[in-house]
């Protein structure tokens, strides 16, 4: 049970680990493709090591809502689960920079890899803070993802989306405000780190190769989020591993939005993501970077109102 405290914003003790439902789901779909699946296959030792990070990611954070455990424990064993992934050869090795084009990353690109899985695997669960907030963007952005994989080509890509898709809109139908149930770090945690690995999967070991800047603009609204509060609080000499409730989100809701509007505002955000991300494969190369200019332009207007709402009713 997720029993209130000072930071909560919920009132009375909700279940938390509804998760698990998501897990299971995706997991039926990989079991699918792979004693099922044709052409869904990608090389058995990236969809090995896919399934196995992503089941061991979902069980330590199973146990970490059972036992709450510490963020160190957590760190560690995110970091043993996205080790595991590089070590199966899922590894960002390009990416296309505005002049400059395709870059071969080399051994930067582990790096870049292992801060992109283990930042959206907490992103996600930072996020996971208001009724249906989190659960609603995963059904959008899985439905984009989804359809831009299935018209790319990319069957593997297209089916896990799917999955994701069907048990997170089964679990939104309990989430919604007021929420009967949360998803907990088994959720949350397991579908960042599954939209952070198929973002990888996608471009350089689907058959499509769809551009790997598909997921950050999808998520373009979660990512802002957490970078923002993060570079604040650090600004205002904050520590940083300290628990708050100063996410962009969870300001929204203390000025007196309620969970189902905050929620509403940020499914808004992600359709018009979505929106750009079907834009953004009809592009070229390097030029779909200049596509997350108008999201973080938006992103750049919804924080100064939010920061400066705040700080008018003294809550920052």
């Amino acid at each position: 049970m997720d029993h209130p405290n000072e930071r909560s914003s919920h009132q009375i003790a909700v279940p938390r680990g509804g998760g698990i439902a998501i897990v299971i789901t995706f997991f039926i779909g990989m079991l699918v493709i792979y004693f099922v699946g044709d052409n869904t296959h990608i090389k058995q030792e990236y969809m090995q090591g896919f399934i196995i990070s992503s089941l061991l990611i979902a069980g330590i954070s199973f146990y970490d809502d059972i036992k709450s455990k510490s963020a160190r424990f957590k760190l560690i064993s995110q970091l043993i689960a996205v080790l595991l992934v590089l070590w199966f050869g899922i590894v960002l090795d390009e990416l296309a920079f505005p002049i400059v084009g395709y870059v071969k990353l080399g051994w930067i690109g582990y790096v870049l890899s292992l801060f992109w899985i283990i930042g959206l695997t907490n992103a996600y669960n930072f996020m996971d803070g208001l009724d249906g907030l989190i659960s609603g963007i995963t059904v959008i952005a899985s439905l984009f993802f989804m359809a831009i994989s299935y018209y790319g080509g990319s069957h593997f890509v297209y089916i896990s989306c799917y999955t994701l898709l069907a048990g997170s809109l089964g679990f939104l139908m309990l989430n919604r405000s007021p929420a009967k149930i949360f998803m907990g770090d088994v959720g949350s945690t397991f579908i960042g780190f599954t939209f952070a690995t198929l973002a990888i999967i996608a471009a350089r070991y689907d058959e499509a190769h769809i551009s790997f800047f598909v997921v950050p603009l999808l998520l373009f609204n979660i990512i802002y989020d957490v970078i923002f509060t993060l570079i604040r609080r650090k600004l205002k000499g904050e520590k940083l591993t300290q628990a708050h409730r100063t996410h962009l989100y969870q300001l929204m809701n203390q000025i007196g939005y309620s969970h189902l509007e905050v929620s509403l505002s940020h499914y808004c955000m992600a359709f018009l993501q979505g929106i750009g991300a079907l834009w953004m494969v009809q592009l070229q190369g390097s030029n779909r970077i200049y596509i997350f200019l108008p999201f973080l332009a938006l992103q750049i207007i919804y924080s100064v109102l939010v920061i400066r709402k705040a700080k008018e009713k003294n809550i920052l």
